[in-house]
């Protein structure tokens, strides 16, 4: 394990087009549609009213403590959102990566390379893993927090243009501790993550050709066979299990925040909500007291216990599998 971080950047060199440039576009595309608002917003001035937390009409007013804390907390939101788009395109490169993983490395014959170099299959494995689990988004978070504060820089210049003062309200949100409590919440997100990661992991390194079609079809058929087996007065696993939960566990948990709001499976006794009425309830919704109770549920290490015995069987079959079909 001592050559893993030269695998991690190994892992980033070879894919920093989806760890790097996606987030990066994703974010710039956001930039762009806010600069083409804003100059529409100027086209169209006489009939356009723009909201940021609270009217651009009133910053030319007196603005209450009230209304500074409340467009404070939509500036936290809006950061929120950036992150949280950038989570949506991570779960789409994450899914991909993970599935290509191991079988590329089979179809392009680069595995009888990387074979004859001291590199254990534990060390390679873990380093996609853990590229997935944490190098990504951790990536993600950053491009989208600095893709926040160039938002935050447009709009400060164009209320500067016009005359007003946004500093009160920028004053009022809390972009670091944001940007704290959503990297405290990276560790949770990876053992979340580790079912989906095992799974997509082992298809990749165990079929010889169209791991998606493997990966995917097997928990639907899985699913489709249970319903059609309790429709048929045979012995089911519904009634016992939440079998599409736990499936959809396999393949979904790799999207960054899943377990966020989950209270309905018991992942939390408290919901997340985002709720700009109340003046700190998206900074407050991040709380360690409230993200690190996750920990104390039965649900996270099932999975956690799961995705580690999927990881085993993906280091069991890449020492023994180097050949596919193509």
């Amino acid at each position: 394990m001592k050559h893993l971080p030269l695998l991690l950047k190994r892992e980033f060199w070879e894919h920093r087009g989806g760890f790097l440039w996606t987030p990066f576009w994703i974010a710039a595309v956001i930039l762009i549609l806010t600069v083409l608002g804003i100059a529409s917003a100027e086209l169209f001035g006489g009939n356009a009213r723009v909201h940021i937390g609270v009217s651009l009409d009133e910053l030319r007013s007196s603005l209450s403590a009230g209304d500074i804390a409340r467009g404070g907390n939509a500036l936290d939101l809006v950061q929120m959102t950036f992150v949280g788009i950038a989570c949506v395109g991570l779960f789409f490169v994450s899914f991909f990566y993970l599935l290509g993983a191991l079988y590329d490395d089979r179809r392009d014959r680069s595995i009888l390379f990387w074979k004859s170099l001291p590199l254990s299959d534990t060390a390679t494995v873990a380093s996609k893993a853990l590229s997935a689990m944490l190098v990504m988004p951790a990536i993600a978070l950053a491009v989208a927090t600095l893709a926040y504060l160039a938002f935050v820089a447009l709009i400060c210049l164009w209320c500067a243009l016009h005359g007003l003062n946004p500093l009160p309200l920028v004053l009022a949100s809390h972009p670091l501790g944001m940007f704290a409590r959503l990297a405290a919440m990276l560790p949770i997100g990876a053992l979340w993550m580790l079912p989906a990661v095992g799974w997509l992991l082992f298809w990749s390194a165990w079929v010889r050709s169209k791991p998606f079609l493997w990966a995917v079809l097997v928990p639907v058929l899985a699913i489709i066979a249970d319903k059609w087996l309790g429709l048929l007065g045979a012995p089911s696993l519904s009634g016992q299990i939440p079998l599409g939960y736990v499936l959809g566990r396999l393949l979904f948990s790799v999207m960054p925040g899943s377990w966020l709001g989950l209270s309905k499976f018991n992942l939390s006794n408290e919901q997340v909500t985002l709720d700009i009425a109340d003046n700190s309830h998206v900074l407050n919704s991040l709380s360690p007291s409230h993200v690190y109770g996750v920990l104390t549920t039965a649900n996270l290490w099932i999975g956690v216990a799961g995705g580690i015995l999927l990881l085993a069987a993906a280091i069991w079959v890449r020492g023994r599998r180097i050949e596919t079909s193509v």
